[in-house]
């Protein structure tokens, strides 16, 4: 194998011109005549059984070339991408220019692992917010939870907001029921606006017992058969419940906790609050920080590392939103989103994650950091342990040089965290007036892979068969 040529553009695309000598190619076209010939009919001899001449006779000197490229293209590849460090993040796109008996050349084209260059990376300025909990905030978490807490009692009195009523219901058009207006012992909280605006609020001041008709008209957005029309309900309420909410005492404490006492729990929730502002706020710092790591590199990024980091982005929000119970259509609905859009945002998430991560391996190179084998194995351990998978099989499904690569950005995003500085007060922006140009504000940042991340599957990129071009 001679490697004649490598050329690198500025988009990290890797043009390799490779060449074969008569030698290597021969013995390339032994192999693919001992595993071909015997698919080859000769006349006068069984499968198999024809000498190379022979065959090469009836079917030309050629015969075995495309297999003999295919047969031996890969390993001079993989040859030449390793003496000379390359890294393909796809597989190579293969080009064969030349075969014949001298043997045979060809290109190989392929997008490589970039290099990022970094700006200023030290001593930075980022807006760290501010941590503290007001004994408002520690109400408000009592409320929640005594909320939770409520149950549902019958009582004696007309309905208020947030009752919950217990009815029949049926709806006309013009005198006339229609399709899907009724239902029998539906229980409805009063003010939640699961129904028709106006609904809910005609059924405060009724008991049960008592009947009424409740008038309403359609939103424009309703369904089209009824959107825009009026409508007479004949309503039946049954029953009327009200949340009653413990009383807020140390019973209500030992009942929703582990602690004893109003004033125990009271100071739990108010480290708890403490513990998650002050995570949200390392957060934002954080954020900012890596937005001015972003906005100061410089690399060009493959595209087929955006897409893959953007289809991993995408499975990764399907699967979230599956866990909590919704579809992606209606998540679309929800925010008013189109699927292009959802992925076009995607797209821009997954291009500023690889930058980042690009960022911080060039910071960490430029830093001389360094990830020991002990603690390369001692995240391994994490991992699998995270994850409830052998050791063996963790390290099996993570290549070393994919963790390591982890753990380094990580090293490097802590070293410009730990030389920032934190400005208790947020930066100035000034609304831009005619004439001006103002850049709109940064998305927030994906920070470097985090330290529990999913375990990956290994790739590697491997060229394509290419289509072979033969010369007699």
């Amino acid at each position: 194998m001679n490697l004649k040529s490598l050329e690198r553009d500025d988009k990290n695309l890797v043009t390799l011109t490779i060449e074969m000598d008569a030698v290597e190619f021969e013995e390339a076209v032994a192999r693919a005549c001992k595993r071909d010939a015997g698919r080859l009919n000769v006349p006068g001899f069984r499968r198999g059984k024809a000498p190379r001449k022979m065959i090469e006779t009836v079917y030309g000197a050629s015969v075995f070339y495309e297999s003999a490229v295919n047969l031996s293209y890969p390993e001079a590849y993989d040859k030449a991408i390793e003496e000379n460090g390359l890294e393909p993040v796809e597989e190579a796109d293969i080009e064969v220019t030349s075969v014949g008996p001298e043997g045979y050349a060809f290109i190989a084209r392929v997008h490589v692992y970039p290099e990022a260059e970094v700006g200023a990376y030290k001593g930075l300025h980022a807006f760290k917010p501010p941590v503290s909990v007001e004994e408002a905030d520690v109400d408000a978490e009592l409320s929640r939870l005594r909320d939770r807490n409520a149950r549902l009692v019958t009582v004696q009195r007309p309905a208020q907001n947030d009752d919950t009523v217990t009815i029949d219901f049926e709806g006309y058009i013009d005198d006339i029921p229609f399709e899907g207006g009724k239902g029998d012992n539906y229980p409805l909280v009063l003010g939640s606006g699961r129904f028709i605006p106006g609904f809910e609020e005609q059924l405060v001041g009724h008991a049960a017992g008592e009947e009424c008709k409740v008038a309403v008209t359609f939103p424009e957005e309703y369904a089209p058969e009824l959107a825009g029309r009026n409508a007479v309900f004949a309503v039946k309420i049954h029953e009327v419940k009200e949340n009653e909410k413990p009383a807020l005492d140390d019973e209500f404490a030992k009942d929703v906790s582990e602690f004893d006492t109003l004033i125990e729990l009271r100071d739990s929730i108010r480290e708890r609050l403490k513990k998650q502002r002050a995570e949200s706020a390392d957060e934002a710092f954080e954020d900012a920080l890596n937005d001015q790591i972003i906005a100061g590199t410089q690399v060009e990024v493959p595209e087929t590392m955006v897409h893959e980091q953007e289809s991993s982005l995408l499975q990764n929000m399907v699967s979230n939103l599956s866990a909590r119970g919704l579809e992606l259509a209606s998540y679309l609905q929800i925010t008013g989103q189109t699927a292009d859009e959802f992925r076009a945002s995607a797209h821009e998430r997954a291009h500023k994650l690889l930058t980042a991560q690009l960022a911080f391996e060039k910071i960490a190179a430029l830093e001389g950091l360094e990830v020991s084998d002990e603690a390369l194995e001692a995240e391994y351990a994490k991992v699998a342990e995270q994850y409830q998978k052998p050791l063996e099989q963790v390290k099996a499904a993570i290549p070393a040089r994919s963790l390591r690569r982890d753990l380094l950005r990580l090293q490097a995003s802590e070293l410009v965290k730990s030389s920032a500085f934190a400005d208790d007060k947020p930066p100035v922006t000034f609304e831009a007036k005619t004439g001006d140009t103002a850049e709109p504000a940064a998305a927030p940042t994906p920070k470097p892979a985090a330290k529990k991340a999913a375990a990956p599957k290994p790739k590697t990129a491997k060229p394509r068969k290419p289509a072979t071009k033969t010369e007699e």
